[in-house]
Parts: C-alpha cells; structure tokens; sequence
C-alpha cells in the first residue's frame, strides 16, 4: 500500500467520526432548545394539558374558549378497526417495526429524490401536527431544523406510548377538513355518525383526505375522492387487511354522505375574533399563552343581550335580504352615484382578488379570456342562505354575483356610564363572512347619524337652544382650495324658518349646513376637535365643511362611542369589553376598571342633546319606531342614509344603554333600489327595534328605557319654542346645486 493510500485513512476515519459526532451534538443542541423551543409532547396526549382559556359574559355565562382546536378525544375503543387498518395500509406500513423514523423508507426517499414517495412515519406527522399549533418555520434553513426538531419528538413518542396510542393521538389531532379537527369530528361531520361505526368503505374515505383535505373532500370533489379512496381500499388490499373479492366490490360503491356542516361554536363570533387579537398581544407582552395557560377573560358581553341583538340581525336581515333581490330582478345592484349606471367589469374586477383567479393565473398566465372562461365552470359548492346552507353547483364567477348580492349588518350596544360593551353582532355569519363590520377598522359612510356631533358642537360653543331658529335656504361655504359648496335637501325642498329641534327631528340638509355655518371658518375643525374627544379615531375627520352631513367614514364602534356622552350628563367614557384576566387558579392577572374619560359637554347641554334625539324618535324621521316594535320608555335615536343608498344607519340612545347599527353591502358599489328601502329607518333601524322589543321583554333583564336623570339647572321650557324669544340666525344663501345626503 502506497504512502498516499495511508495518508487517506486518518482523513477519512476522521470525516466519519467528526461526522457522527457532529450529527450527535446538533441533535442534542437541537433536542434541548438550542435551535428554537422545543414544544412539550404532553400537549399532544391530552390537551387538558394545554388548558384551554375561558371567556366569560358579565353575567357569568362562559361565551366560548381559546383552544388549540375544536376537537373531542376519543380512546382506541371508539374507533372502528377499518380506519387503524385503512391508516396503516396507506401511511406508513412498517409503523409496527421502526421506532418513529423509517431508515429504509428515509434512503429510499432519498435516492429517488422523493419521486417514489415521502418517508413521514405516522409518529413524524404526530410530531409535525404539535408544531403546526405553535410554530410556523419561513425559509428553508426554518423548514430543515423543523424537519429534524420532527424527528427527535417521534423517537420521544415512541418511548412514551405504546403504538396503539400514538395511532389514537394522531387520529384524534389530525385535520380533516377546515373545521373538523380528529376522528370524530370528521365522522359527524361527512356521515353523521361515531368512529366506531364507520365502514371500510368509509374508513377509505376519511384515510384518503389526509393527503390534501379539499382535493379529496367528498362533498365537494367527489370524483377526487372516489379515486383516492379506491387508491386506500388497493392499499389495504396489498398489505392483506382486504380480500380480494372485497376490493371489487368496495371499489365499485358510491361513496354515501350524510352530510352536517361543522358549525363554529357559541355566541357572540366576532366578539371572540376581536378579543382574541387583543389577547393575543396581551399575552405576548406578559409572557403566558392564550391556548395552553387555562386564563380566565372577563368581558363585558351580556350574553342575554348579545343573544337578543344575534336574533334581531337575523330577523330583519332575513327579509331585507329578500326585497332587496326582488327590487332589483335580473338588474345589476352595482352602480355610479352620480348618474347610477351599472359599472362594467364589476365582478371580473372581483375575481382578480380571488385566490382561485391568481391559481389560474399560474396555470394560463395572463390569458384573462381563458381564465374567466374556466371561472365560469360550474363546480359543487356550498352558499350561504337565511333558510341555511344550500348545496349547488355554481360557477365561481356567479358565485362571486351571488355573494356581492349578500346584504351584511353591524350591530354594538354598550352602557354609557361605564363604556362596557354589552352586545356586539359584526355580521350575518361568521361561518361565511369573517369581516367584523363592528371594530374600529370597519370604517362606512355615516351619513346623517353624525349631525348631531355637528349640533352639539354648535350648543355647546355659541350656546343655541333648541329653539334657535334658521331660515331654511341654502347657504355656501368656501373650500380652502377656493371651491363653493352648497349643499340641498334628497327632496330638493326648502323655504321657512325652522328651529334646530326640528331641523334634527326632520334630519334637514339646509338646517344642518347652516349650523356649521354658524361655527364660522373653523366650523369644520371645532366639529372634528369635538368628535375626536368622544372618541373617533384622530385624523378620520377630514376639516372641511361637507362633514356635516355625514360625507366621512366611521365604524360602528365609533359612532357608538360618540354618542355616549349625549346620556351620561355629557361625560364620554372610552368603550371597554373586558374587566380582568385570572390565571388557572383564579389569581388576578390584569384588571381593566379605570377606562379614559372626558367631561365633552356640560350636563344641560348633554340633556339638551338626548331630548332632541328623544324628538327624533317621537315625531321625526324614526317616528314609526315604537308603534311598530311595541317598545316604550324614553328613546332617542337617529337615522342615517348615505349617497347612492349603500348605507343605512340607526343610532338609539337611552338610559344606560347606546347602540350603532349598520346595514349594507360589503361592497359600497352595491346600492339598495327605491328611496324608501334604502333609507335608515328601513335598512337599519327594525334591527334595533327588535332587539329592543325582546329586551323589554326579559324576564331577568326588564329594561325599561326610563327617563334620564336631569341636572339641577336644567329647564324644560327651552323646548318650549312658542313660548321662547326667537333667536333667529341668518346666515344668507346661495343657488349652488350639489347632492346632499339623506336622513
């Protein structure tokens, strides 16, 4: 042997051994959390370990939880012997004789570069379905220390429980559809019946949706199913678990759903989404982990009322949503403002949104022929409905018309005097549509419902009354870019002399712009200082003069905050929707009990507000509101329609109680037909009439809506405007025509 050839060995012993250690240490490292935590494999035994964090109403119901995922753990018993035989078959048919990681499968996904399929044990898919709930690897460097981190917690698994168990975890974690989370969530949900009862040819059929849950749905890809199952049933077949005859006869089956959606569980939905996001920072900042941690949230939601104002929504929605496709018939509802032409490449624009149209794209480039060709092929999909879910076969183009047709709500009430948020309702299912039309972010023109911030300004800076009087004509403010504007009534009407009692009551444009007139040049900026103060979003209010008729964008949060202070003795306290936050064992975390405030108006002023808005109610513009609801006590309230009809509003103010109410479309292009259905006592306010009218009737809550408490100085005689001086304002007028808005 040549000197070389013995310089080479020591080398090459060296590289092995340096090699294997290597591969020891980075193991090691990584096993003890070196390279990122490792999670705790317990959580996947049992996820009582994870303790989920409860949330609770003010009245001490529990509303909903924080959890890991929705599922119900079941034991080997509760599961048919077909779906162990269907898993193993098909998953990983050597699960009996390695010991979490398949060398022999690993080497030859290796070699063929993984064209002759993966090497995942069942025990690595355990693993990798622990680290799916806390930790989302980026980049490749990310994916690889994954992978190994899989690794090192399926040989832990093997330790620690024998194969039978692991084979009842992984069925009790793994996702079968996008609600259904283990065995038997998927078994209720697809046939309608207990894991132990499932068939062969069922067993098949949920093993096959492991691969890739939609592809393989059999409610919605039934062909893909079928192929797939089959694919399971040759498997078992192979490896013996099914005789030949079987095969055959299997294969040749239909599969037989019994179908029943997986509801999302509990009141209140969107409430949940939004506290969840605020706890979820919450808990980062503190340290703990809202899914595993068993806190206890205390909110503020009445769950009685929150139950109340989710059946108002329902109701009206339910036959609003019915006139609104009867107006309109084969007609397209999504047009201009100006000259109400329908606008072309509406639903076409929407799909270039959509996640299928970028697929498509990937497939045909930017061939936008052909791939609007292939979205208007029909395929099986489930559709939301008032009367439930309807199973059809539509095209994703007139899926996409059929949901832009969709009418949404928004509704919130919250107690003035302490901020708390009792009911909040952020749309009509939250199954189907996840935006939350409540928070703060779900910004929609307001229209008339912020005239009274425009009043109220006015009172409280040039001391009107509520029988200060103006002529009714119109007048023109100057823009700063040198612009007029001159805003006019829906109706075109004017002339007279009317009082601000009655400019609100009726929502007049021309009474209204001339109390903005009355500010002066920063008008527009005393109204914003104003609305910021009762807690509107700063820099939402543009300072131009057109604010006055509701032309800004606000949310339903908002409005409601803003009008708080109108029945506290003109005190704004910021709304709150949670009071405290207890660990497992009741100790308290966090208490939430000193929200802002600021004293806005003084309480004459404040008083003076909600007697008009109480006008507004009587014989105004929601004058059919307690007739038609068969609600008493003392209410105010204000209605609020916008330009071309996309947005109707109802504010209703109380003591104790204030409540925002929203309706329109998702998208603003889509407008309401007729003048009369598209206004806010139409669209909006039979939402609070309905929820009113069942809280009026509770047996536990017995709200009666009674008379607000005056100040010591107040005077009733200054709505007495017969009796009062007149204090008339004459600002002049101009002939500028411009749209206004409406009530």
């Amino acid at each position: 042997m040549s000197n070389s050839n013995f310089k080479i060995i020591p080398k090459f012993w060296f590289f092995i051994v340096g090699g294997i250690l290597f591969l020891v240490l980075f193991f090691t490292g990584v096993g003890y959390g070196l390279f990122g935590d490792m999670p705790e494999v317990e959580d996947l035994e049992n996820p009582k370990n994870a303790l989920s964090s409860e949330i609770y109403g003010e009245d001490g119901v529990i509303i909903g939880k924080f959890y890991l995922e929705n599922r119900t753990n079941i034991g080997a018993n509760d599961i048919s012997p077909e779906v162990f035989k269907a898993l193993i078959a098909t998953e990983d048919i050597r699960f009996y004789s390695h010991s979490g990681i398949d060398i022999r499968g690993t080497l030859r996904a290796l070699a063929s570069l993984g064209t002759d399929g993966g090497a995942s044990t069942i025990s690595q898919q355990l693993s990798k379905n622990l680290f799916s709930r806390f930790e989302k690897p980026s980049g490749k460097l990310g994916r690889i220390l994954q992978k190994f981190k899989e690794w090192i917690i399926a040989v832990q698994l093997e330790r620690r429980y024998t194969k039978k168990e692991i084979l009842v975890l992984y069925l009790n974690t793994v996702p079968f559809s996008g609600l259904s989370f283990g065995i038997e969530a998927a078994s209720q949900e697809f046939f309608n019946k207990h894991p132990k009862e499932l068939t062969t040819n069922e067993s098949a059929v949920l093993v096959g949706m492991l691969k890739a849950n939609w592809k393989y749905n059999p409610k919605y890809n039934t062909e893909n199913s079928t192929n797939r199952r089959n694919t399971v049933l040759t498997q078992m077949n192979k490896y013996d678990f099914l005789s030949d005859d079987s095969l055959n006869l299997l294969k040749n089956e239909p599969i037989k759903l019994q179908y029943r959606t997986a509801a999302i569980d509990g009141i209140a939905p969107y409430f949940k989404t939004y506290l969840g996001e605020f706890m979820k920072k919450w808990c980062r900042d503190n340290k703990c982990d809202l899914y595993r941690s068993g806190l206890k949230i205390y909110t503020t939601i009445n769950s009685e009322m929150q139950v109340y104002a989710e059946n108002a929504v329902k109701k009206h929605m339910t036959s609003l949503q019915g006139k609104f496709i009867q107006s309109w018939g084969k007609e397209k509802p999504w047009r201009y403002i100006t000259d109400r032409k329908v606008i072309p490449n509406f639903i076409e624009d929407a799909l270039k949104k959509t996640a299928r149209y970028k697929y498509l794209q990937e497939q045909f480039g930017d061939n936008e022929e052909k791939i609007i060709s292939e979205l208007k092929k029909p395929v099986k999909m489930t559709i939301f409905s008032w009367k439930g879910d309807i199973d059809t076969t539509m095209s994703p183009y007139d899926s996409i018309v059929y949901v832009k047709k969709v009418l949404h709500a928004g509704f919130i009430a919250l107690d003035p005097e302490t901020g708390y948020i009792k009911a909040w309702v952020g749309g009509v299912n939250h199954k189907y549509f996840k935006y939350d039309h409540v928070n703060i972010n779900s910004r929609r023109q307001v229209g008339s419902t912020f005239k009274p911030l425009v009043y109220a300004t006015a009172i409280d800076i040039n001391k009107f009354t509520p029988c200060t009087e103006f002529p009714r004509e119109r007048t023109t403010f100057i823009t700063e870019s040198g612009q007029s504007w001159s805003p006019r009534n829906f109706d075109g009407t004017e002339g007279g002399v009317w009082t601000m009692a009655k400019g609100l009551a009726l929502s007049d444009n021309l009474i209204t712009a001339q109390v903005m007139k009355s500010l002066g040049d920063d008008g527009p900026d005393l109204v914003g200082q104003f609305a910021e103060r009762v807690g509107i979003r700063k820099n939402r209010i543009p300072r131009v003069p057109s604010i006055c008729l509701g032309t800004i964008e606000l949310s339903p949060f908002e409005m409601a905050s803003a009008y708080s202070a109108f029945v506290n003795k003109g005190l704004w306290v910021e709304p709150s929707f949670i009071t405290r936050i207890e660990d497992k064992d009741g100790n308290v975390l966090a208490e939430f009990n000193t929200p802002k405030h600021d004293q806005v108006l003084s309480e004459e002023k404040a008083m003076i507000m909600f007697t008009m808005l109480k006008k507004v109610v009587d014989n105004g513009t929601a004058a059919g509101l307690k007739g038609k609801f068969e609600i008493s006590g003392h209410i105010g309230g204000k209605t609020g329609t916008t330009q071309g009809a996309a947005d109707g509003w109802f504010m209703g103010v109380m003591k104790n109680l204030v409540c925002a109410t929203w309706v329109g479309a998702d998208d603003p292009s889509v407008r309401v037909k007729g003048a009369l259905m598209g206004q806010g006592s139409q669209m909006a306010m039979p939402i609070f009439g309905y929820f009113m009218h069942d809280l009026q009737r509770s047996s536990k809550l017995s709200y009666k809506a009674d008379m607000i408490d005056a100040p010591q100085n107040y005077d009733p005689s200054l709505f007495d405007c017969k009796k009062s001086a007149s204090d008339r304002i004459d600002l002049g007028g101009s002939n500028l025509s411009i749209d206004g808005l409406g009530d």
